[in-house]
């Protein structure tokens, strides 16, 4: 598992990569700007998007997108998130 940075940083690409934030680099999201209200402006559309590339890139399984949502309220909260869903399945 990369360290908290990297994921950070890899989030980013992936956010800007599946959102088609075409003129956006990774620099231009700060760790801890709101994704949603503000910040990226990001949907609950976005939201199941989010859910669809954490499936597809980390393997972690989101049952209730609801839930969740309290982990995508910046980059960092969802690396934390990611993270430790990811060294728990490890342990498991």
């Amino acid at each position: 598992m990369p360290d908290l940075d990297s994921l950070k940083h890899r989030l980013k690409e992936l956010l800007i990569e599946r959102l088609k934030f075409e003129d956006m680099t990774p620099d231009d999201i700060g760790d801890d700007d709101p994704l949603f209200e503000g910040g990226l402006g990001l949907d609950s559309i976005d939201a199941l998007e989010i859910v669809v590339m954490l499936e597809s890139e980390f393997g972690l399984k989101i049952k209730n997108e609801s839930s969740a949502r309290e982990h995508f309220s910046s980059i960092a909260s969802l690396a934390r998130f990611v993270k430790e869903r990811t060294e728990a399945k490890v342990e498991a």
